[in-house]
């Protein structure tokens, strides 16, 4: 008889943990959560303590019947999904299932995998737990506080605004954030400010520069080119002379190993990776990659933490590579541990490699490469944070001229430490400056000064890194949701990426708008940070969930009732503008409609006129641009040039000589049909929701359709008489070959 079932959620960890487990158990996987609540009703009982009402998941009745036979043929089953509190949900559905209609005479055990090797493996088997009641009540509460805002607060928004909108107890709060700071850019006013440089040469080489950084022994601010000009002036006419010179070592420490959101921010700044595909990555690392004869091997640990904490096995293996690869100089007198935030819940460890000797270069005939970056990346931050600190010997010689003192620093590498490995933010980093052997009294020469107009800059937009570091400061979301949060924010379409930072779009700011005025918990960062603190306490046991949810919808079902009576409604009236009409003079309101935000007439419907709309920098709204665009293409009715124009269902050609000629037609891309037998060609079309597609000219009687757009130039590679544009998952636009298993790509980066 088997030891035992094994319930994993991933079918991929079933491969990797089978190869450790061999005959002696079964391993099976739930294919991620069994039971929910339901998709089409709220599926909580408000007036009875919030009692949810769960349902398997469409789809998941096969695999529990299959649970259930294998279960059926063991005395202990143990639950070894995620240990997170999603992990602690699924494992308590699968328990609640599997004990259903029969006599409880099964054991159940919970088994945590916090890395998929052999040792971990064999030794949470051997120490089980108990299912934990506090975690899963944990996760309990954030669903239904979650579907208790998206339920109430989106069907609000649909009558209001728009249908189809959203809104969620976090992914709000990040939209917020997005706003605020386009506002705090379009309000900005920069300031001029100038600096002084000279360059300067003592008795010995090398020429140095140093800073005007006093006047008077009062810090030096220059706010216009005639002070400068002046300052510079004065500098002219000057003795330079040596007055301190401060020779200091320093040193740099190495950063701690990383955590899902320090993860998230390196692979977005030094690999072009979304949250979202770093999460995939790191999942597919964790889970098992098949090495060849080794089989599936868990590659990194467990990849949603918010702990720097590592065990004591990790850190004696890391310094032993260490001390054997790069030398024990590199390596400190003891190992590094790092101390933990304030909001750390310490689950788990840190981010790290199962072995650091499964070195990158071993494993790259095994993975690909966006794996083995991502690898590589987490790989040497690991060993970085068990290396020596680099040491730099650091110059500061402060220099008088008149009534001005000049400032130079020099640093030069003393030792490399964990740069020799890491480099700063993973590129190398020598941090040389050198400066002259100089001594107090020493005169020098002045060999030119350079004056410098600066101006102040606004805050930067938020890029995915700086957006979730944002959030994690300030306790919003967790290890788990980032990703999720960032995709949903965009796929509602209430920001967009461009140029990697993220822009709010109108309808961002209108919903932020409206629930700030009626909703300010729900939008208040604080309020936000305290529920999440709430739900860690019903983790520890300290706040019973029920109690939780009762302070929340208190405040939110009374706000709820009446933004239901005083919210304005933006889908009858619009929203206001200063913008007159071109037609009858009445005010111009901001609608949106299914392909997105336009300009209408208050006065609809008397009056009909509509206008396309830009928001210039400082964020007023503009008429958009009245320019035509006249294509190369002729209209087959009259012969006149067919001008590109947006109605709708988005962009298509109609006659220049309107209103004489109504004649129009889609936009052609100059590609044939690719189904045999058909003499149409590929026209540039939109969905009913404005999605642009690409189908045949002939339609109806060909249906040919693809949602990539095509490109008039044959496949090097095969042959294909057309390329798709493509968008790849770091966010680049490429062409590639439509034929499955051609592996042509040509990159149009440089077109960008």
């Amino acid at each position: 008889m088997k030891k035992g079932l094994v319930i994993v959620e991933s079918p991929t960890k079933v491969r990797t943990i089978k190869r450790y487990l061999g005959k002696d158990y079964d391993v099976m996987a739930s294919v991620g959560h069994v039971k929910d609540l339901p998709r089409k009703r709220l599926g909580v009982d408000k007036e009875r303590d919030f009692s949810p009402e769960y349902e398997i998941i469409r789809g998941k009745g096969k695999i529990i019947k299959q649970l259930r036979s294998a279960a059926s043929k063991v005395e202990d089953i143990y639950l070894a999904p995620d240990p997170d509190r999603e992990g602690e949900a699924i494992a308590w559905h699968i328990a609640e299932e599997l004990k259903r209609g029969r006599k409880n005479g099964k054991r159940f055990h919970r088994v945590l995998f916090h890395e998929l090797t052999k040792r971990a493996i064999m030794e949470a088997l051997e120490s089980p737990t108990e299912l934990n009641r506090n975690r899963f009540e944990s996760q309990q509460a954030r669903r239904i506080l979650d579907r208790l805002v998206g339920y109430e607060l989106s069907p609000l928004l649909w009558e209001k605004v728009r249908q189809g909108l959203s809104a969620g107890r976090v992914q709000s709060v990040a939209v917020r954030l997005v706003c605020d700071r386009e506002r705090q850019i379009q309000s900005f006013v920069p300031e001029e400010y100038w600096d002084i440089t000279a360059r300067l040469q003592g008795p010995v080489p090398p020429e140095f520069q140093a800073k005007v950084i006093k006047e008077s022994g009062k810090k030096l601010q220059i706010k216009d080119e005639a002070r400068a000009r002046q300052i510079t002036d004065q500098l002219k006419e000057a003795e330079y002379r040596v007055t301190d010179v401060k020779r200091v070592e320093r040193k740099k420490n190495p950063p701690p190993p990383f955590i899902t959101s320090t993860l998230q921010q390196a692979a977005a700044n030094q690999l072009g990776f979304s949250a979202k595909k770093t999460m995939t990555l790191a999942q597919k690392l964790y889970e098992g990659i098949d090495l060849g004869e080794e089989g599936p091997v868990g590659l990194i640990t467990y990849m949603r933490t918010d702990s720097v904490r590592l065990s004591s096995e990790a850190i004696k293996e890391a310094r032993a590579f260490l001390s054997k690869s790069l030398g024990p100089e590199f390596v400190p007198s003891r190992g590094r541990q790092f101390k933990k935030g304030k909001l750390t819940q310490d689950a788990h460890e840190a981010i790290r490699p199962t072995s650091v000797f499964r070195t990158p270069d071993e494993l790259s005939a095994f993975l690909e490469r966006d794996l083995l970056r991502l690898y590589e990346l987490i790989w040497k931050r690991f060993l970085a944070s068990q290396m020596s600190p680099a040491i730099y010997d650091q110059t500061t010689i402060n220099i008088e001229a008149g009534k001005f003192t000049l400032r130079a620093v020099g640093s030069v590498m003393k030792f490399e430490g964990f740069l020799k490995l890491y480099g700063k933010d993973g590129r190398q980093d020598d941090r040389t400056v050198e400066l002259p052997l100089l001594d107090e009294g020493q005169v020098l020469k002045l060999l030119g000064l350079e004056p410098q107009q600066h101006f102040t800059q606004p805050p930067p937009r938020y890029s995915e890194a700086t957006l979730i570091k944002a959030l994690e400061q300030k306790g919003i979301g967790r290890p788990s949701t980032y990703a999720a949060i960032l995709s949903t924010i965009q796929d509602k379409e209430y920001v967009r990426l461009g140029k990697r930072r993220f822009y709010p779009t109108e309808l961002g700011f209108l919903v932020t708008d409206l629930l700030t005025a009626h909703f300010p918990e729900i939008l208040d960062t604080d309020f936000t940070a305290e529920m999440e603190k709430g739900l860690d306490q019903v983790e520890e046991g300290a706040v019973s969930w029920v109690d939780l949810l009762r302070r929340f919808y208190s405040t939110f079902s009374s706000r709820l009732e009446t933004a239901r009576q005083n919210m304005e409604s933006v889908k009858a009236n619009g929203v206001a503008t200063e913008i007159k009409c071109d037609k009858c003079g009445a005010p111009m309101v901001i609608r949106y409609g299914k392909t997105g935000e336009f300009l209408a007439c208050s006065a609809f419907p008397k009056c009909k006129h509509t206008s396309n709309f830009t928001r210039a920098s400082d964020g007023t709204i503009e008429l958009a641009s009245d320019e035509v665009h006249v294509t190369e293409h002729v209209c087959k009715k009259c012969g006149r040039p067919m001008i590109k124009k947006r109605g709708r269902y988005g962009e298509f050609l109609a006659c220049s000589g309107y209103p004489e000629c109504k004649n129009t037609m889609p936009i052609p891309t100059g590609v044939s049909c690719p189904r045999e037998g058909c003499s149409g060609e590929l026209v540039q079309k939109a969905t009913r929701r404005g999605k642009v597609f690409y189908g045949c000219s002939n339609y109806p009687s060909c249906d040919f359709a693809i949602w990539d757009k095509p490109v008039n130039e044959e496949c090097p590679s095969c042959g294909s008489p057309y390329l798709l544009e493509k968008k790849t998952k770091s966010g680049e636009r490429a062409l590639k070959c439509p034929r499955k298993g051609c592996p042509y790509t040509k990159s149009l980066k440089s077109k960008r």
